[in-house]
């Protein structure tokens, strides 16, 4: 732990970060698993699910929580099923 104020204010305000990072990387995956399952299911709202997915699929490359190859991969995937 360190000793100096402002040290100890970065380390709460990363850690604060990183939840906030990780929190939007699980929607994103959750998001994504729904859309897969709704087209597999030929759900009725599968179109709203998958734009859902791709918005937040944006969000996630916007800042830099994955790469833009991957992105544009798990897209296109969501796409072609």
């Amino acid at each position: 732990m360190p000793n100096i104020k402002s040290a100890i204010k970065r380390v709460k305000t990363n850690q604060s970060a990183q939840e906030a990072n990780i929190a939007q990387k699980n929607a994103m995956r959750t998001a994504v698993k729904r859309a897969e399952t709704a087209k597999a299911e030929n759900a009725e709202n599968t179109d709203a699910l998958v734009s859902q997915a791709v918005k937040l699929i944006d969000k996630a490359v916007k800042n830099n929580h994955i790469h833009a190859n991957k992105a544009n991969r798990v897209k296109s995937q969501l796409m072609a099923k």
